[in-house]
């Protein structure tokens, strides 16, 4: 089998992984055959063995379609070459250095078209580093964490939209603070009340239209509804995408054709899968393209183009929607502006998509096929997490020139001063999983790495905004040197913020290169932990740690919160279990009080909430990303206890922020 471990190392497949605990593990042959042949390389025989690593050593000794470096780098090409010239997006072009294979790249960053004799490519080069938050106030700036369809706004409506949001970038930017970091607001699938969580999205492209505003457009206003406690997506859905319709509908034809008169080709690609989604859905219940009708497999198909034609009202009202929620979101980054923030929105980029969505059906040649993505076995998850989304394979990216993940980078850049990449590991590996196979019979896929980087640092540079890779977790080799070089911050979150003696580490111990955070989407709150809630949630569901009782994880919590006090405040007595309020007030400034080039508090916090949005690993037993504020969100700002947690974050600070 040494030549089918050959082909895995040439492919970018590894055999040979370590876990949480340090244990070296090995991946099965049968798994690594799986892997390679949804990859597209053939490892059934000796033979094919031979022959798939005939091809990919042949790739590379071709020039890739783009070739990405640092400013003023030297590289190496596949070839000597005895002249070399670069023309910048200027139009000028450059003669470069170079000597045999070695070509030195421009000193200036930016994208240029690359001239090497007789053969041609793009060239993409990377500033030293990413910019950091702006400190323009003379200190160090803080955020509010939101999920945006849990705020309620001065209408009712049975979720939060981008109106909704620019009213809390409002009130949060009057009261202070520099940033809201939002949920990701990728598009899903239109008026579909089942898959609605934002990280299993259809395209990391294009927008959410639910989350779109038309009174934020001068346009009619969604009629009134306050919907439901919990958000009732099955229903919810499928009703704003009916709205949605109507005041298009309304719309007179000169300014139905300043909405839809987008000319790029990917939006509108997108406007015909929904369009396409919306129409095969009724018919027979589909789920996305792989269970429509074969001949509308292909984007480009014959069949495609006929029903776009045939349809042309109907993918005119999905551009409709697309810009509209374009308009909304950059309304609501205005209005963050306009309140004094520094920063504004804070993006947020899934970690991959729907594999039977838009990205997935239209970017066919870029993406994984075959195989999803998830995470390998490890003590909390002994079978393994299967995420069931798919994302770019590196084969893909190499071909394409990167231009899809550029792409995707830049539309997540669009509306704000910054943008977070969940899972950021995933730049530099990801667990795939064969479709149909165990998840524990998947294989870590190795992605150009250091390309990916430079990228996300040119296209934050061109953005002027700052990157946040969410690092939780065990990172692979190389990985916190080389995004900690490009100025990208990591995620400090208080709960993983231990001393080797199972402490809580004091404020000024936190990276300054890094986003100090009193929580997640997927974590308890403050109030929930010092109350105990997630031990509720875990008795009820059956979640506490194997042979532990509700009294044992009781009596670990409570020396746990002696532990977080004593961190937290060294003078007042601890408080009760039932008076969080001083709790959630401490650890926020234990957030405030650190040297980090950025300070996040989840909205929840902020609120004193104990229900958290998200429980990792359950879909119907706790009700993820349905919950919704009480009050309106200018309301609940308002409110003594937010109003005196905002006065913490906007105080003076501790610690030196990061140099840029």
């Amino acid at each position: 089998m040494d030549q089918l471990h050959a082909l895995a190392q040439a492919a970018g497949v590894a055999r040979e992984w370590t876990d949480v605990e340090g244990r070296h593990q090995i991946v099965s042959d049968a798994a690594l055959a799986a892997v390679l042949a949804a990859l597209g390389h053939e490892a059934a025989s000796e033979r094919q063995i031979v022959r798939s690593l005939a091809v990919i050593a042949e790739q590379r000794r071709a020039l890739p379609a783009m070739l990405v470096a640092d400013c003023g780098a030297t590289i190496t090409l596949p070839f000597c070459v005895t002249r070399a010239e670069a023309t910048g997006e200027d139009g000028v072009p450059r003669a470069l250095a170079v000597e045999g294979d070695r070509l030195t790249v421009p000193d200036a960053p930016g994208y240029y078209d690359l001239a090497l004799g007789g053969r041609t490519a793009r060239l993409a080069v990377a500033p030293p580093r990413c910019p950091l938050p702006p400190q323009d106030k003379g200190r160090r700036p803080w955020g509010v964490s939101v999920q945006i369809p849990a705020l309620r706004g001065a209408h009712p409506f049975p979720f939060g939209t981008f109106g909704e949001l620019a009213e809390a970038a409002r009130a949060f930017g009057t009261a202070g603070a520099d940033a809201l970091a939002i949920n990701p607001v990728h598009a899903l699938f239109p008026g579909h009340g089942k898959g609605y969580s934002p990280y299993s999205p259809s395209s990391r492209l294009f927008l959410n239209g639910a989350l779109a505003d038309p009174a934020l457009a001068g346009l009619l206003p969604l009629p009134a509804d306050d919907g439901t406690p919990l958000i009732d997506w099955a229903e919810a859905l499928p009703r704003r995408l009916a709205d949605l319709r109507a005041v298009f509908a309304a719309l007179e034809p000169a300014r139905r054709a300043a909405f839809t008169a987008a000319d790029e080709p990917m939006l509108r690609r997108h406007a015909l899968f929904d369009a396409l989604d919306c129409h095969f859905r009724a018919a027979s219940g589909a789920h996305g393209w792989r269970d429509w009708p074969a001949a509308f497999h292909d984007p480009e198909g014959e069949a495609a183009a006929q029903f776009s034609a045939e349809n042309a009202d109907e993918i005119a009202f999905h551009l409709f929607v697309q810009s509209l929620a374009r308009a909304g979101l950059d309304a609501a980054q205005a209005a963050a502006k306009d309140a004094g923030m520094g920063i504004g929105l804070i993006g947020d980029l899934a970690v991959g998509v729907d594999p039977s969505g838009s990205d997935a059906w239209s970017l066919r040649h870029a993406m994984l096929d075959g195989l999803t993505i998830g995470a390998p076995p490890d003590p909390l998850g002994p079978l393994g997490q299967n995420w069931s989304i798919t994302g770019f394979s590196p084969d893909g990216l190499w071909a394409s020139g990167y231009a899809p993940w550029i792409a995707m980078i830049r539309a997540g850049l669009a509306s704000g001063g910054g943008l977070r990449i969940d899972h950021a590991f995933g730049l530099a590996r990801l667990w795939v999983i064969p479709e149909g196979g165990a998840t524990q019979d998947g294989a870590y896929l190795t992605y150009p790495f250091e390309d990916l980087i430079r990228l996300a640092t040119l296209e934050a540079h061109r953005a002027g905004a700052f990157i946040i890779a969410e690092d939780l977790g065990t990172a692979p080799h190389g990985f916190t040197g080389a995004v900690t070089a490009k100025a990208m911050l990591g995620m400090r979150v208080l709960w993983f913020e231990r001393a080797a003696d199972h402490g809580f580490i004091g404020a000024g111990d936190y990276e300054p290169l890094s986003a100090a955070m009193s929580g997640t989407h997927d974590t308890v709150t403050v109030a929930g932990w010092w109350r105990g809630r997630d031990l509720d949630w875990a008795e009820q569901l059956g979640r506490l740690p194997e042979d532990m009782t509700r009294a044992e994880a009781e009596s670990i919590r409570d020396w746990d919160r002696g532990l977080l006090w004593s961190t937290l405040d060294h003078t007042a007595p601890r408080p009760s279990p039932d008076d969080a309020a001083p709790v959630v007030d401490a650890a926020i400034a234990h957030i405030a009080a650190t040297p980090s080039a950025l300070a996040l508090v989840t909205l929840e916090d902020m609120l004193g909430l104990e229900e958290q949005p998200n429980l990792p690993g359950t879909v119907d037993v706790h009700p993820n990303w349905r919950r919704r504020l009480a009050a309106p969100i200018a309301q609940s700002i308002a409110d003594p206890d937010t109003a005196r947690r905002c006065a913490i974050l906007t105080g003076p600070r501790g610690g030196d922020a990061p140099s840029g």
